[in-house]
């Protein structure tokens, strides 16, 4: 009865029409883990990158009192990091901590007015203009957190996520950096190891790009969490060590 330990952004607990307790059972992360008949430890929040999850899997308590027991990591990041970042990462991650109160939300209010203006205007320029977290970065990231698994339990499976897709306004629809990301997610888990993936965007291309999700564009419905967590329950139930395989 495998346990999962699972580091990711809002896709693992947004539903349909707003964010969800941890334990709700709908959500892919406790689906997954319902098939496989085992528990979930989930450590998210939105707007999470792999550099985020490395910062998690170093500084989070609940990720320590985990790994001894856990039977996989799964690294459900990477959607956010191939999304369009006008403004850049670093200087965007203040605006919550802008003072007056007065200031913060007029820089914010511009912001969201500006992005899905200018994120599609930018995806025009070679190499689609600046990404939430460069490709390049994205996999430093998660090699970090293969390393710092396994440097604690070296055989451990991790299965990473490869980048969702979407259809949101307030990116301009744009998203240049999906299939940049995807590849060097693809080279990177080609060369590590226990490292699987799980292709999201086939699961759920249909489902988001239909309309069948949530109004934002982004985050899934039900029938697409109940389809990602039943695909990562048959990745980690399929593996040699009964906890994770190549997608």
């Amino acid at each position: 009865m495998p346990d999962l330990l699972v580091v990711a952004d809002s896709l693992a607990f947004h539903g349909p029409d707003r964010p969800y307790p941890a334990d709700e059972a709908r959500l892919w992360p406790n689906v997954a883990a319902g098939h496989l008949g085992g528990g979930v430890e989930l450590v998210a929040r939105a707007g999470w990158t792999a550099r985020h999850a490395w910062a998690a899997i170093t500084g989070d308590p609940r990720v320590w009192a985990a790994l001894p027991r856990v039977d996989a990591v799964v690294l459900g990041v990477s959607g956010m990091d191939s999304l369009p970042s006008p403004l850049p990462t670093a200087l965007r991650e203040l605006i919550p901590v802008l003072r007056p109160p007065s200031l913060r939300r007029l820089v914010r209010s511009g912001y969201r007015r500006a992005q899905p203006l200018l994120a599609p205007a930018l995806a025009r320029l070679p190499g689609g203009g600046p990404a939430t977290l460069p490709p390049r970065l994205t996999v430093q990231y998660l090699e970090r957190c293969r390393a710092g698994v396994h440097a604690l339990r070296p055989e451990l499976p991790v299965v990473a996520m490869l980048p969702s897709v979407h259809r949101a306004a307030d990116y301009g629809l744009a998203h240049p950096h999906r299939a940049a990301t995807e590849a060097a997610i693809r080279a990177w888990a080609a060369a590590a190891p226990a490292v699987s993936l799980l292709d999201v965007a086939s699961l759920v291309a249909a489902h988001v790009l239909g309309g069948h999700g949530n109004p934002d564009g982004m985050h899934w419905g039900w029938a697409a969490h109940r389809d990602v967590g039943t695909a990562l329950a048959a990745v980690v139930a399929g593996s040699p060590a009964g906890t994770g395989a190549p997608s």
